[in-house]
Protein backbone atom coordinates (compact mmCIF):
# COMPACT_ATOMS: atom_id res chain seq x y z
CA UNK A 1 0.00 0.00 0.00
CA UNK A 2 2.78 2.60 0.80
CA UNK A 3 4.33 2.01 -2.63
CA UNK A 4 1.12 2.82 -4.27
CA UNK A 5 0.54 6.21 -1.80
CA UNK A 6 3.72 7.25 -2.66
CA UNK A 7 4.08 6.56 -6.55
CA UNK A 8 0.54 8.76 -6.28
CA UNK A 9 2.15 11.89 -4.72
CA UNK A 10 4.89 11.91 -6.69
CA UNK A 11 2.76 11.44 -10.03
CA UNK A 12 0.74 14.27 -8.53
CA UNK A 13 3.75 16.76 -7.64
CA UNK A 14 5.21 16.15 -11.63
CA UNK A 15 1.27 16.94 -12.39
CA UNK A 16 0.35 13.66 -13.23
CA UNK A 17 -3.61 12.82 -12.82
CA UNK A 18 -3.73 9.56 -10.28
CA UNK A 19 -5.89 7.72 -8.45
CA UNK A 20 -4.85 4.63 -6.20
CA UNK A 21 -7.53 2.21 -5.46
CA UNK A 22 -6.24 -0.17 -2.42
CA UNK A 23 -8.01 -3.99 -1.96
CA UNK A 24 -7.40 -5.51 1.44
CA UNK A 25 -8.25 -9.71 2.30
CA UNK A 26 -10.33 -10.62 4.77
CA UNK A 27 -7.59 -10.85 7.46
CA UNK A 28 -6.90 -6.90 7.01
CA UNK A 29 -4.02 -7.17 9.49
CA UNK A 30 -1.25 -9.08 7.83
CA UNK A 31 -3.57 -10.41 5.45
CA UNK A 32 -3.03 -10.04 1.54
CA UNK A 33 -3.30 -6.48 0.55
CA UNK A 34 -2.97 -4.92 -3.15
CA UNK A 35 -3.40 -1.83 -4.76
CA UNK A 36 -4.43 -0.37 -8.34
CA UNK A 37 -2.33 2.74 -9.16
CA UNK A 38 -3.31 5.01 -12.12
CA UNK A 39 -0.96 7.35 -13.47
CA UNK A 40 -1.43 9.48 -16.66
CA UNK A 41 -1.21 13.27 -18.36
CA UNK A 42 -4.85 12.82 -19.34
CA UNK A 43 -7.93 12.64 -16.85
CA UNK A 44 -8.06 8.71 -15.04
CA UNK A 45 -11.86 7.37 -16.18
CA UNK A 46 -11.48 4.66 -13.75
CA UNK A 47 -9.64 3.38 -11.02
CA UNK A 48 -9.63 -0.17 -12.03
CA UNK A 49 -7.53 -1.80 -14.57
CA UNK A 50 -7.74 -4.76 -16.49
CA UNK A 51 -4.49 -5.49 -17.68
CA UNK A 52 -1.75 -3.32 -15.68
CA UNK A 53 1.89 -2.12 -17.08
CA UNK A 54 3.71 -2.64 -14.29
CA UNK A 55 3.12 -5.01 -11.00
CA UNK A 56 5.42 -5.56 -7.89
CA UNK A 57 5.02 -8.18 -6.60
CA UNK A 58 6.51 -9.35 -2.78
CA UNK A 59 5.71 -12.80 -2.16
CA UNK A 60 4.62 -15.59 -4.32
CA UNK A 61 0.56 -15.47 -3.80
CA UNK A 62 0.60 -11.79 -5.16
CA UNK A 63 2.62 -13.30 -8.34
CA UNK A 64 0.48 -15.76 -8.88
CA UNK A 65 -2.64 -13.99 -8.79
CA UNK A 66 -1.21 -10.97 -10.63
CA UNK A 67 0.89 -12.11 -13.05
CA UNK A 68 -1.69 -12.98 -15.74
CA UNK A 69 -2.92 -10.31 -16.00
CA UNK A 70 0.38 -7.87 -16.69
CA UNK A 71 -0.35 -6.12 -19.87
CA UNK A 72 1.92 -8.17 -22.96
CA UNK A 73 5.18 -6.41 -22.61
CA UNK A 74 4.68 -4.99 -19.06
CA UNK A 75 7.08 -5.01 -16.57
CA UNK A 76 7.09 -7.26 -13.08
CA UNK A 77 9.43 -6.31 -10.18
CA UNK A 78 9.17 -9.15 -7.93
CA UNK A 79 10.78 -10.27 -4.22
CA UNK A 80 13.08 -12.92 -4.81
CA UNK A 81 13.45 -13.31 -1.46
CA UNK A 82 10.11 -14.45 -0.78
CA UNK A 83 9.83 -15.67 -4.28
CA UNK A 84 11.18 -19.05 -5.04
CA UNK A 85 10.46 -19.25 -9.06
CA UNK A 86 10.60 -16.14 -11.87
CA UNK A 87 7.52 -15.34 -13.95
CA UNK A 88 6.37 -17.80 -16.03
CA UNK A 89 5.54 -15.25 -18.95
CA UNK A 90 8.36 -14.82 -21.52
CA UNK A 91 6.98 -11.79 -22.79
CA UNK A 92 7.35 -9.55 -19.74
CA UNK A 93 10.46 -7.20 -18.83
CA UNK A 94 11.61 -8.67 -15.43
CA UNK A 95 13.40 -7.38 -12.62
CA UNK A 96 14.37 -9.46 -9.73
CA UNK A 97 14.84 -7.23 -6.41
CA UNK A 98 16.33 -8.64 -2.86
CA UNK A 99 13.65 -6.79 -1.14
CA UNK A 100 14.37 -8.17 1.89
CA UNK A 101 18.21 -8.98 2.13
CA UNK A 102 18.71 -5.33 0.82
CA UNK A 103 16.31 -3.76 3.76
CA UNK A 104 17.93 -6.29 6.32
CA UNK A 105 21.59 -5.13 5.24
CA UNK A 106 20.67 -1.38 5.78
CA UNK A 107 19.18 -2.49 9.44
CA UNK A 108 15.72 -1.45 8.70
CA UNK A 109 13.76 -4.91 7.79
CA UNK A 110 10.20 -3.14 7.37
CA UNK A 111 11.80 -0.53 4.77
CA UNK A 112 11.54 -3.53 2.05
CA UNK A 113 9.06 -1.74 0.36
CA UNK A 114 11.21 1.13 -0.22
CA UNK A 115 13.63 -0.93 -1.95
CA UNK A 116 10.88 -2.51 -4.12
CA UNK A 117 9.83 0.89 -5.08
CA UNK A 118 13.36 2.41 -6.25
CA UNK A 119 13.56 -0.75 -8.48
CA UNK A 120 10.47 0.06 -9.63
CA UNK A 121 11.00 3.44 -10.68
CA UNK A 122 14.44 2.51 -11.40
CA UNK A 123 13.57 0.07 -13.67
CA UNK A 124 10.38 2.36 -15.45
CA UNK A 125 11.28 5.78 -14.77
CA UNK A 126 6.97 6.11 -14.54
CA UNK A 127 8.25 9.61 -12.29
CA UNK A 128 11.55 10.90 -11.53
CA UNK A 129 13.64 9.76 -8.15
CA UNK A 130 14.26 12.94 -6.65
CA UNK A 131 10.34 13.50 -6.85
CA UNK A 132 10.04 10.19 -4.69
CA UNK A 133 12.84 10.68 -2.22
CA UNK A 134 10.13 14.12 -2.08
CA UNK A 135 7.76 12.02 -1.41
CA UNK A 136 9.51 10.09 1.34
CA UNK A 137 10.92 12.87 3.03
CA UNK A 138 7.04 14.11 3.48
CA UNK A 139 6.19 10.61 4.59
CA UNK A 140 8.49 9.94 6.94
CA UNK A 141 8.83 13.82 8.50
CA UNK A 142 8.49 13.28 12.14
CA UNK A 143 11.05 10.50 12.46
CA UNK A 144 14.78 11.96 11.01
CA UNK A 145 16.62 8.50 11.58
CA UNK A 146 12.99 6.58 9.80
CA UNK A 147 13.21 9.08 7.07
CA UNK A 148 16.46 8.72 6.47
CA UNK A 149 16.66 4.99 6.77
CA UNK A 150 13.67 4.52 4.21
CA UNK A 151 15.43 6.75 1.88
CA UNK A 152 18.71 4.80 2.15
CA UNK A 153 16.03 1.86 0.88
CA UNK A 154 14.89 3.95 -1.76
CA UNK A 155 18.25 4.15 -3.10
CA UNK A 156 19.94 1.12 -2.81
CA UNK A 157 16.37 -0.37 -5.03
CA UNK A 158 17.03 2.25 -7.38
CA UNK A 159 20.48 1.96 -7.51
CA UNK A 160 20.08 -2.10 -7.95
CA UNK A 161 18.47 -2.00 -11.14
CA UNK A 162 20.38 0.80 -12.66
CA UNK A 163 23.24 -0.63 -11.45
CA UNK A 164 22.73 -3.93 -14.11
Amino acid sequence: MVIGRALCYAGMKEGKEVSWLPSYGPEMRGGTANCTVVMSDKSVGSPVVECPMALVAMNLPSLDKFEPKVRQGGLVVYNVSLINREPKRGDLRVIPIRANEIANELGVPKALNMVALGALVGASEVVKIETVQEVVEEMFAGDEKVKEKNREALMAGYLEVKGR
